[in-house]
């Protein structure tokens, strides 16, 4: 922790009182405290632990970050641009030595990798900066550009851990992530209808004649599995660089990207199979279909 609030580069972000100051930095480390704490009860770093020590770290300290800043893009209590400039500033300050989030903090050794920038943890905190001022998108396009800030730096930051900074890898990684964020965010209608934001275009809602009720009812109405299903299918066909992309990469990047996509196409066999039905119940891919897709992109050699 930082011994004073106020001198840390978060700090200096937050132009309010000093008072505030100290308050704001309190909220975050409360975010982040929370945050850590969920990332020890999900699938995510316990599916790492079949990889060597050292990119395990790196991608849980990823994971980490950026759960974090969701976090504070959805549940900070405050003015969440502000905090979000204090993470931004904080970002900035890596490279001296002088962040003071931990959550930041602990991203020094991934930036140790000569392929690691810190313009993809900036696009991750754009991507929230976006959520508190837009709340719907108008056309795939519109949530496929949302999608190059909340979800592509991750492919990225992945793949520069690996030392990957091929630039036909990183278009690949970009779509896969794309996709995997579309298909989040067809499994979470309901969850993110509630928080005031539908990612499922606005255009096809209309098209669809989709009340906007519709996103929050028990069961699902069939336009908006209509609507659902679209995105399913366009998230598949986004799925199909995930093979050309694993069968590029080599050792430890290989497995655990492999098994990025494959829970990608899981989620489309698990959404499909349940009829577009996200509202009436979660829908979630099956760890036996995610990995027989993992086995195969892994052995996948054409």
């Amino acid at each position: 922790m930082v011994a004073n609030a106020d001198d840390s580069a978060a700090g200096a972000a937050l132009h309010t009182t000093a008072t505030d100051s100290v308050g704001a930095l309190a909220e975050l480390r409360r975010v982040a405290a929370v945050s850590q704490r969920k990332i020890t009860s999900e699938n995510f770093p316990v599916a790492l632990r079949v990889l060597p020590r050292s990119p395990r770290e790196q991608l849980v300290r990823v994971y980490a970050f950026a759960r974090f800043v969701d976090d504070v893009g959805d549940t900070a209590r405050g003015d969440r641009l502000a905090l979000l400039d204090a993470i931004d500033a904080d970002i900035d300050a890596l490279p001296t030595g002088t962040a003071g989030l931990d959550p930041v903090r602990d991203l020094a050794p991934v930036l140790a990798n000569r392929a690691a920038t810190l313009r993809p943890l900036h696009d991750l905190v754009a991507a929230n900066r976006r959520d508190q001022l837009v709340t719907s998108y108008e056309t795939f396009d519109d949530l496929l550009d949302y999608c190059s800030l909340s979800a592509a730096p991750v492919g990225r930051l992945v793949l520069a851990i690996a030392g990957v900074d091929d630039p036909t890898a990183i278009t690949r990684s970009d779509q896969v992530c794309a996709a995997l964020q579309v298909l989040e965010h067809c499994q979470d209608v309901r969850e993110d209808a509630n928080a005031g934001r539908v990612y499922l275009p606005a255009v096809d809602l209309r098209g669809a004649q989709v009340d906007p009720a519709e996103l929050r009812a028990d069961t699902t109405s069939p336009a908006v599995r209509r609507v659902v299903a679209q995105q399913v299918a366009r998230a598949a066909e986004m799925l199909v660089v995930g093979r050309p992309l694993v069968r590029g990469l080599h050792g430890w990047a290989r497995v655990a990207v492999a098994g990025y996509v494959a829970g990608g196409h899981a989620t489309v066999t698990a959404l499909t199979r349940a009829d577009h039905d996200v509202l009436a119940a979660a829908v979630r891919p099956s760890r036996v279909t995610t990995a027989r897709h993992a086995l195969l992109l892994w052995a996948a050699r054409r």
